[in-house]
């Protein structure tokens, strides 16, 4: 290619519009593989709290008898809730500080006192509760969702449902469990989607 050619060219545009293109497709590029430096949107809060239930209900030695709860607001996961081990609360609050996006953790987890009576009643309500027909299936689940709490003889019951029906069902069978001194029930239902 000669400089004459070159001048034929440049006048038609032919360079420059392929110049304008590579420079609009290079800077796009380049700005796509910048991070983002927006605020969070949804989805990204979304998975966040996801991280961190996963990251809560996975805890070893997590079982029934332990309920976690938790609030994400700004950067803070707040948690709530009620673990039959101490070792438990400061592993919860150990693998949430972990979680990319969350800047500080308040932990408000409830350490349940120590006593063979309160022992004794939890595997008995364990056992009335699941042995309930319609309950018997989520006994099997790696997480059921029926938390068991008891502290000092008195059993509240959290997590969620199917229905009204099983809720009710789970709350007459605590109730019928000897020595408890009070049931409180605080499941709740999930809707079944058609």
């Amino acid at each position: 290619m000669n400089v004459s050619d070159f001048v034929k060219i440049t006048k038609g545009g032919t360079i420059m519009k392929r110049f304008t293109t590579l420079f609009l497709l290079v800077g796009l590029t380049i700005l796509s593989a910048l991070p983002s430096f927006a605020a969070p949107t949804a989805t990204d809060e979304f998975k966040l709290v996801e991280k961190v239930r996963k990251e809560l209900v996975t805890l070893p030695f997590f079982s029934v008898f332990d309920n976690f709860s938790f609030d994400y607001k700004d950067g803070i996961v707040t948690l709530n809730g009620q673990v039959t081990r101490p070792t438990l609360k400061s592993d919860a609050e150990r693998v949430v500080a972990r979680v990319a996006g969350v800047e500080q953790v308040v932990n408000n987890i409830e350490v349940l006192p120590l006593s063979s009576f309160d022992d004794r009643i939890r595997l008995a309500t364990y056992r009335a509760v699941y042995r309930q027909p319609g309950l018997d299936r989520l006994a099997f689940m790696a997480n059921p969702p029926v938390r068991i709490i008891v502290k000092n003889g008195n059993v509240t019951l959290e997590g969620i449902v199917l229905n009204e029906g099983d809720r009710i069902r789970a709350f007459i069978a605590a109730n019928g469990v000897p020595n408890v001194f009070s049931v409180t029930n605080n499941l709740r239902t999930e809707i079944a989607k058609k």
